[in-house]
């Protein structure tokens, strides 16, 4: 199946490309600080996932929908969170099945405090190269939410990923009520997916990973 541009002039607007797949299931998944829908990884795990009977629905974020380039600002944080809302309830106009939410860094971060928030709004949760913390800050965790989490959740890291080394992300992973698994790559922050070179099988791995734990939920 063809993909398919979304355009919904909604408060937030949702504007991403939709996988369609065969299956019951969808998946809302959304980039990080630096990037956008079209981002090489998420172009490729969201093919895996419709590979696998999962409708996928890549989007941008308000903040990016706004302006080509630049950074997120935090006063705009509760904004991207009720555009992933949105972009749920877009995603559920097309599939019958449970709803996902996913993301890659910053947009894994906002997915995560939304289903803190609500929980009930996707049945497990992808985080790509979670950030954990600024580079060379690891005082300052970004995980006060992480308690009030009770989505089952796959956490995919680099080896070397400055915004948190393993060790610190297993003792976030023991904040959550819920069951998690983490996905340990070669890799920073990019999860390896750098332009000059990249691990093919990941976005395979990454959707096996992810449905087998929304199975054992």
């Amino acid at each position: 199946m063809g993909l398919e541009r979304v355009e919904i002039a909604d408060d937030p607007p949702v504007r991403g490309v939709l996988h369609p797949a065969d299956g019951a299931a969808g998946l809302v998944l959304t980039h990080g600080a630096g990037g956008n829908k079209d981002a090489p990884l998420l172009v490729a795990v969201a093919a895996a996932f419709a590979a696998r009977g999962v409708t996928v629905l890549r989007c941008d974020l308000p903040y990016r929908q706004m302006r080509a380039r630049g950074a997120p600002s935090p006063s705009g944080a509760a904004r991207d969170r009720d555009g992933l809302r949105t972009a749920l309830a877009v995603l559920r106009t097309r599939v019958t099945g449970r709803l996902f939410l996913g993301g890659h860094s910053y947009g894994g971060r906002q997915a995560s405090m939304l289903l803190a928030e609500d929980p009930s709004l996707a049945a497990a949760l992808l985080l790509q190269s979670y950030p954990l913390h600024p580079p060379g800050k690891p005082e300052i965790l970004r995980a006060e939410h992480l308690p009030r989490l009770r989505t089952p959740t796959v956490f995919v890291q680099g080896n070397v990923d400055p915004f948190g080394t393993l060790d610190e992300l297993e003792k976030a992973r023991a904040l959550i009520p819920a069951k998690t698994t983490l996905l340990t790559v070669t890799g920073g922050h990019d999860l390896g997916w750098s332009s000059k070179r990249r691990d093919a099988d990941l976005p395979d791995r990454i959707s096996a990973t992810f449905l087998d734990l929304a199975a054992r939920r």
